[in-house]
């Protein structure tokens, strides 16, 4: 499965606002970059991206934010394998969980919704006596390309 598909341009924000989350300019710029992304951002990134949209947006702001989308279930963050050292990516909820498969040669990302990993979760808060809010599951190895 590719990235999430890009989402309406506004969703981030018309659920924060809807739970009384001022919207400043600059937090507009950040949900548009986040909503729009075509692959996992790390705080940098979205900083960058952001800036061109608001140069007044700045790194406090970029990290002030995440934390509140995370407060609010709209993001996840990745340490996707630690490839990248300790860096720390982002990308917003689908609905769904799903795997992340990392491949340790060419850095590719590649997401997997699996009706197998959902039963797994089931048993988990069954067998277990667990209520699961969060499941996430990272997975290194080669992709076909990087096989050959």
């Amino acid at each position: 499965m590719p990235f999430p598909q890009t989402e309406i341009p506004g969703r981030l924000q018309s659920q924060l606002s809807e739970r009384g989350v001022r919207m400043t300019a600059q937090r507009r710029a950040i949900l548009s970059v986040i909503e729009t992304a075509k692959k996992h951002l790390d705080a940098s990134s979205i900083l960058r991206k952001a800036q061109k949209m608001d140069a007044t947006v700045d790194r406090s702001t970029v990290y002030r934010t995440l934390e509140l989308l995370k407060r609010h279930g709209a993001i996840d963050e990745l340490d996707l394998m630690h490839m990248e050292g300790e860096r720390h990516f982002y990308e917003r909820k689908t609905g769904r969980d799903h795997l992340h498969m990392a491949c340790l040669r060419c850095g590719k990302i590649t997401e997997f919704e699996s009706e197998l990993f959902e039963d797994l979760k089931k048993q988990l808060e069954r067998d277990c006596r667990f209520h699961i809010l969060v499941a996430r599951l990272e997975v290194g190895g080669y992709c076909a390309a990087c096989r050959k």
